[in-house]
C-alpha cells in the first residue's frame, strides 16, 4: 500500500497543472459548503442575539381585565412609567393605548376630493412622552414631543414612518398638518424605527393629554419597559407592586418568549437554497475529477498493461487509480474547506460578527471532498482494472 500512495502521489504531481483544474471543482463546492453552514450558524447567532437581547430587556404591564379606552377602572394609573422608572434596572418607560376608534380618517390635507377614495384609516395610539425610548425607537425628521405637550394637551402627533409615507409626509419641517376624524393635528415627526412595537410604524401617535381631552380616553391600556440585560425578571416581579400596591393582581405582566421556532425557520432559510448550490457545485466538481480520470485511463492502458505483465493484480491497478482520485478530492477538499473558514471569518470582520463554525466543519470538508473522490474514482478504477496485458500492450505498440 505505501508504494500504491507513493506512486499516486507521482502520479499527481506529474500533472500538476491537471491536477489544480480537476480539484477546482471540489475546491469551489466545499468551500461554498463550508461558507455556506458557516455564514448560516454565524448570521443565525447574530440574530438570535437580537432577540435575546429583546427578551432579556423587555417588560409589557397589562390590566389583567382587558377593555377599551372607556373603561375607568384599569389598574394602569396615569404616572405609571414615573413609578416604574423608579425602580432599579428600568432604563425607560411609557404608556401605550391604541383608541378605540375603528375606522377613523386620516388625511393630510383638508382638501377633499369627493371622487377619491384613498383616505388612510390608521390605528390611533396614545402615548406618554418616555415610550420612544421605551421600545427603542428613532425618528427619520422632526422631533418627538415632550411632557410639556402632554400638559397642555398640544394638538400634536408623531405619524409612524410607513404612514408617513402614505401620506407623502416624510419632511415635517414645515410643520405639516393632518386631519384626524376631521380635526387638525401638526406633525412634529416621524418615527424611522420601533423595535420593540413594529406596529407604531403603521400609527398616528399622538400625547396621552390630547387623547384624553379629545377622544375620551381615561386610563393608560399598556406599559411599555425597557430594562437593563438580566433586570427583566426582576422588573417583572416588582412592577405590579409599584403601579398598584393595594391590588397588585390587577396587573399582567408579558416578557417576549423564547423565538425558537423562528429560530429553526431562520436557519433552515438561510441554508436550503445554498446547500443546494453548493451540492450541485460538488456534483459537477466529481463529474470532472471521475472524466480526467478516465481519460488518464484511456492515455495509460499501455502502463497499465506493463504493470499486469509485470505481476500487477487487478486489484493493486484499481486500488492504484482509485487512490489517485482520492487525492485530488481529497487535495480539493483541503483547499474548499481553507478557503470556505477564511470566507466565514472576511464576511465576519466586514459586517463586525462574531464568525460561529462548528468545529468539525473544517476536517469535515476535507473529508467530503477525500469522499467524492472515492464516488468518483470507482468507474474509472473498475475500466482500469478490466485492462488485459495482452491487449494493452498490442495497442501501445
Amino acid at each position: 500500500m505505501r508504494d500504491l500512495v507513493a506512486e499516486a502521489l507521482a502520479g499527481i504531481t506529474a500533472r500538476v497543472q491537471r491536477t489544480m483544474l480537476t480539484a477546482l471543482g471540489v475546491v469551489v463546492g466545499i468551500a461554498a459548503l463550508v461558507a455556506t453552514l458557516g455564514l448560516a450558524a454565524t448570521a443565525g447567532a447574530r440574530i438570535v442575539s437580537h432577540f435575546d437581547e429583546l427578551a432579556a430587556t423587555s417588560v409589557t404591564v397589562l390590566p389583567a381585565q382587558g377593555g377599551g379606552p372607556q373603561r375607568s377602572d384599569s389598574a394602569l394609573p396615569w404616572d405609571a412609567a414615573q413609578r416604574v422608572g423608579r425602580l432599579n434596572g428600568v432604563v425607560a418607560a411609557g404608556t401605550m393605548s391604541t383608541l378605540d376608534l375603528p375606522g377613523t380618517p386620516v388625511r393630510a390635507t383638508a382638501v377633499v376630493d369627493p371622487l377619491s377614495n384613498d383616505d388612510a384609516r390608521p390605528p390611533l395610539v396614545a402615548a406618554s412622552p418616555g415610550l420612544l425610548e421605551a421600545v427603542r425607537g428613532s425618528l427619520t425628521s422632526g422631533r418627538w414631543y415632550d411632557q410639556g405637550h402632554d400638559d397642555r394637551r398640544d394638538a400634536v402627533v408623531v405619524l409612524g414612518g410607513r404612514l408617513a409615507s402614505r401620506l407623502h409626509l416624510a419632511d415635517v419641517s414645515q410643520a405639516p398638518a393632518v386631519f384626524v376624524d376631521g380635526r387638525a393635528f401638526t406633525v412634529i415627526g416621524v418615527l424611522g424605527t420601533a423595535v420593540g412595537s413594529p406596529s407604531l410604524l403603521e400609527a398616528v401617535i399622538m400625547p396621552d393629554g390630547v387623547a384624553r381631552g379629545r377622544f375620551g380616553l381615561t386610563a393608560p391600556l399598556s406599559l411599555m419597559v425597557q430594562t437593563r440585560v438580566g433586570a427583566a425578571e426582576l422588573v417583572a416581579s416588582q412592577a405590579p407592586l409599584a403601579l398598584a400596591p393595594q391590588q397588585p393582581d390587577a396587573l399582567t405582566v408579558q416578557r417576549p418568549a423564547e423565538p425558537v421556532a423562528t429560530r429553526a425557520k431562520i436557519a433552515a432559510d438561510t441554508q436550503a437554497l445554498l446547500l443546494t448550490l453548493a451540492l450541485v457545485t460538488l456534483a459537477i466538481g466529481a463529474v470532472g475529477i471521475a472524466n480526467t480520470m478516465l481519460v488518464s485511463v484511456l492515455q495509460r492502458v499501455g502502463e497499465i498493461g506493463l504493470r499486469r505483465s509485470l505481476g500487477a493484480t487487478r486489484a493493486s491497478v484499481a486500488v492504484l487509480f482509485m487512490l489517485e482520485s482520492v487525492l485530488v478530492g481529497l487535495f480539493g477538499g483541503v483547499l474548499g474547506a481553507s478557503a470556505g473558514v477564511l470566507i466565514v471569518v472576511g464576511v465576519g470582520y466586514l459586517r463586525q460578527w462574531t464568525p460561529v463554525m462548528e468545529p468539525w466543519l473544517a476536517p469535515g470538508g476535507a473529508l467530503l471532498g477525500a469522499l467524492v473522490g472515492v464516488l468518483a474514482g470507482i468507474y474509472p478504477a473498475w475500466r482500469a482494472s478490466r485492462v488485459e496485458p495482452v491487449a494493452a500492450l498490442r495497442t501501445d505498440g
